[in-house]
């Protein structure tokens, strides 16, 4: 799907700031109200923005500890792991899921309150799971995120 200068424009303005007029999106693109809409409309058709979304503060929201867990499924079988998946993504204290390669088959990104939360998920939560064999967990010191995300440039060896 090819991007164009205009589409990678609008993309990186909606991406800073979601909630401006259609009226403001165009001026700081450079083009008319109606081309705006209709770009941004074409976007969504597409699905290359899929929606529009708060970003909360963490620490705002009572939940400033952070950490990462490394879970190994047992067995890993196709059932045993979309499973887990949809269990763990239901989780409120799971702010971002991984399915992922290597040593372990999951990565979870977890928001709460504290350290104890932390422990208190791990042990009450994951570890009572029988597929659970094997948990690592990482404390985040600092979460740095980038809010606008430039589509990828065209694959020339895909236009040929």
């Amino acid at each position: 799907m090819e991007l164009d200068a205009l589409d990678r424009a609008l993309l990186r303005e909606l991406q800073n700031d979601a909630r401006q007029t259609n009226r403001e999106l165009a001026a700081k693109t450079g083009v008319s109200p109606s081309t705006s809409l209709e770009r941004v409309r074409l976007l969504r058709r597409r699905g290359v923005i899929t929606g529009y979304h708060a970003v909360l503060d963490l620490d705002a929201a009572g939940r400033p500890v952070q950490a990462l867990i490394s879970v190994r499924i047992r067995p890993p079988a196709r059932a045993v792991i979309e499973g887990f998946r949809e269990w763990a993504a239901r989780l409120p204290e799971v702010i971002g899921l991984f399915v992922t390669s290597g040593t372990h088959d999951f990565l979870i990104h977890v928001a709460v309150p504290n350290v104890d939360s932390v422990y208190a998920f791990v042990i009450d939560r994951l570890t009572e799971r029988r597929e659970v064999a094997d948990v690592q967990t990482t404390m985040v010191y600092e979460h740095v995120q980038t809010r606008c995300v430039e589509p990828a440039a065209a694959d020339p060896a895909r236009a040929g």
